[in-house]
């Protein structure tokens, strides 16, 4: 598939997520083979421009693949303005969030509350796809709630604006996140137009994957929450995809350590010593997730663990208390791996979780 010009890897992405999807994330994801990693979404208020948070979102690395910065907002000139903005620092790609469900989002009648004003979304597409040479792509949801499923006319004003991607979660604005996501609007919407559609929301195995692929009809797939301590999520779906496999390969435990302790050290220099330990928390509290679901740790052993790491305060702590996690499971018997208890030394200078 085609963005404009650009040919992503492939058609499994990694979806934009505020406050999760920053560079050392999307450099990683992209290294393990996911198509293409949109980045978290920006302000259009160029008030903002300059402000640390902002600065951390612009910044990107040719690690990370195609740069798809993504952009919220309610105002076309505002949008337009940002996109020109973001252009001129080098993004390959402007995609417009018109899909974020956050009241604070939503009360300034930007993200998802936007689905509702169908003539505001033709001029904000219009304004946008007029201020740059780049490809625009939108994310959307499926309408603003489940009696008002207005994505195949959203979709249609898109195409018609010189869209070249729509992204669709299989949710509506009223939904959030609750309920199970539904994809008979998004193959709708792919008989609809001819720009690719990709379809979002739920996609956690190549089981999804392919079904949702195959009843949609859609050119590709967005990962999300599912990548939370999965890093490799996207690109091991890609790889099955492409090679008929039914199931994507898991990596081996010592293999999903190795990425955690390289995650962690990108966390920590990418954000400094005061908010790089901080952020990583729930990245580690991600990856003991995984590794319950796994049956590598029990339930009570990753609370414990989160707990400790949660009361680490340098980037140093840190990586010496996954470490030691690292040496604790890798010395576990095969047939003890997946009941592993927590050793009196649950990380560094810790003795017992709190």
């Amino acid at each position: 598939m085609h963005i404009g010009g650009l040919k992503p890897c492939n058609n499994v992405f990694l979806a934009p997520m505020a406050g999760v999807t920053d560079l050392p994330m999307r450099e990683l994801a992209v290294e393990l083979g996911a198509g293409m990693a949109v980045g978290e979404m920006q302000s259009a208020d160029l008030s903002l421009a300059r402000s640390r948070k902002t600065t951390q979102r612009q910044r990107h690395s040719a690690r990370a693949g195609l740069r798809s910065v993504q952009i919220v907002g309610y105002d076309p000139r505002q949008l337009a303005d940002a996109a020109r903005f973001n252009a001129d620092l080098g993004a390959d790609i402007i995609d417009i969030n018109m899909g974020c469900p956050a009241k604070k989002v939503c009360r300034r009648a930007a993200g998802s509350a936007l689905l509702a004003d169908e003539a505001l979304v033709g001029r904000i597409l219009d304004a946008v796809v007029n201020a740059v040479e780049v490809p625009v792509t939108v994310k959307i949801r499926t309408g603003t709630d489940p009696e008002h499923r207005n994505g195949v006319t959203l979709a249609r004003i898109a195409e018609s604006a010189g869209i070249q991607m729509l992204t669709v979660h299989g949710r509506t604005r009223a939904d959030r996140f609750k309920g199970q996501a539904e994809y008979q609007t998004i193959a709708d919407i792919v008989r609809a137009v001819t720009i690719p559609v990709i379809a979002n929301g739920d996609i956690d195995s190549v089981q999804k994957a392919r079904s949702v692929l195959t009843l949609t009809g859609a050119a590709g797939v967005m990962i999300g929450r599912a990548a939370q301590g999965q890093l490799w999520l996207p690109g091991a779906i890609a790889s099955a995809l492409m090679a008929g496999d039914e199931h994507a390969r898991t990596p081996a435990l010592t293999e999903q350590l190795r990425l955690q302790s390289d995650h962690l050290l990108r966390l920590h220099d990418f954000h400094g010593a005061h908010m790089g330990p901080r952020i990583a928390r729930k990245h580690q509290a991600w990856l003991l997730e995984s590794l319950t679901a796994q049956r590598v740790i029990s339930a009570e052993d990753a609370r414990a663990r989160r707990q400790a790491f949660n009361r680490l305060e340098s980037a140093e702590a840190q990586v010496e208390c996954l470490g030691e996690m690292t040496d604790a499971l890798m010395s576990a018997s095969p047939a003890t791996a997946s009941t592993i208890q927590m050793s009196s030394q649950l990380c560094p200078q810790m003795s017992e979780a709190a």
